[in-house]
């Protein structure tokens, strides 16, 4: 019985040990958690009516950030999802074609097509500079570099202080009125290069052909990448 109780004794103290043991790797992870935790950031929907007929909306928008697995402080990675809806009274019938340079025709807007009119989404993401609503409106665009991509696969863009750059989640070609939708779900936009801070935003553009040729775009609200 002797035995039995020093057996427990010691069983004991090997799971007392066992436990702060654990306990101090669980209170090392929480740390190391801590340090480089996932930050997930809601954002507001939006909404803008055109005079062309056109409504843009967007819902359920938001960003996952992390840090890069490269780990050298010039890297991040922001995990973003949402929804962009185009609702298109009236466009004509386009032909899907090769990209063409502008047209120069009175009502075009100098604009260059594919041959139809086109909803596209994405985010504006900016080294040290700052993306919000006056810089846009100051002409940033054309400073604005743009960078493909699809909702299938991982984007990865370089960015140096000062740097600004489109990043396309995805398009979808309007061939005809009607409403038009991209869903997108934790698409990923891998950043290099960046020591400072960097903004990010969305972005939907509504391109509708013809001699009346619109463009409407809704941006959504800046938010940090870190």
């Amino acid at each position: 019985m002797s035995e039995n109780r020093t057996t427990g004794v010691r069983r004991g103290v090997r799971a007392a040990g066992v436990g702060a043991a654990a306990a101090a790797v669980a209170m090392g992870l929480l740390s190391t958690g801590a340090a480089n935790a996932d930050t997930f950031v809601p954002l507001p929907d939006g909404q803008k009516v055109s005079p062309a007929g056109v409504t843009i909306t967007r819902t359920h928008e938001s960003a996952l950030i992390s840090p890069s697995m490269s780990a050298n402080g010039a890297g991040r990675v922001v995990w973003v999802s949402g929804t962009a809806i185009a609702e298109v009274t009236d466009t004509p019938e386009g032909e899907v074609g090769p990209w063409n340079g502008p047209t120069g025709r009175p009502g075009s807007n100098n604009s260059s097509t594919h041959g139809t009119s086109q909803l596209n989404t994405g985010y504006i993401v900016g080294c040290q500079v700052s993306i919000a609503d006056d810089a846009i409106s100051a002409g940033l665009s054309a400073k604005i570099n743009t960078t493909g991509g699809g909702v299938g696969g991982s984007l990865g863009i370089s960015l140096g202080p000062g740097e600004v750059k489109f990043v396309q989640i995805s398009s979808k070609d309007i061939l005809t009125a009607g409403t038009y939708a991209i869903d997108y779900q934790d698409a990923e936009i891998e950043i290099q290069g960046c020591a400072g801070y960097a903004q990010a935003r969305a972005y939907t553009v509504v391109e509708v052909i013809g001699d009346n040729y619109s463009k409407t775009t809704l941006y959504g609200q800046p938010f940090s990448i870190g």
